[in-house]
């Protein structure tokens, strides 16, 4: 595995365990930095203690001085499976200010930056706690 590759996992797995109320479900990597212009995956579920659950996937592209998130979402969902939001960058909103990058809110669509981790985390902390 390429240093800077795992270095953002060492980091992203870091901000994951810092949390104690939230429960890995799934951590898993499928590593192909070692072949030049192949992407990297990582797919993670982490579940809250309202049973609510975070589903993230990551498509990783290492390039010389940075890692591109080729495409990227993040699925917050309620106990029972609904939507409570989705940042996703799938290419099925052109109509929308930053295209490809939005956010799935209930039945709406908004323009949104890629989000890390850590602003989503910090997301689910103010539903959850109403803040943090």
């Amino acid at each position: 595995m390429i240093p800077r590759l795992n270095r953002y996992l060492d980091r992203l797995y870091a901000t994951v365990q810092s949390r104690q109320e939230i429960e890995v479900e799934e951590f898993e990597l499928f590593d192909r930095s070692d072949i030049a212009g192949h992407t990297s995956a990582i797919s993670m579920r982490l579940r809250f203690w309202d049973g609510s659950l975070l589903r993230v996937e990551e498509a990783l592209l290492v390039r010389t001085f940075t890692i591109v998130k080729v495409r990227y979402a993040y699925h917050y969902q309620q106990a029972d499976g609904t939507l409570v939001f989705r940042y996703d960058n799938a290419p099925h909103h052109p109509d929308l200010p930053g295209f490809p990058e939005h956010k799935h809110e209930g039945d709406r669509v908004l323009a949104s930056p890629a989000p890390d981790l850590g602003q989503v985390l910090r997301e689910i902390d103010e539903r959850l706690y109403g803040h943090r």
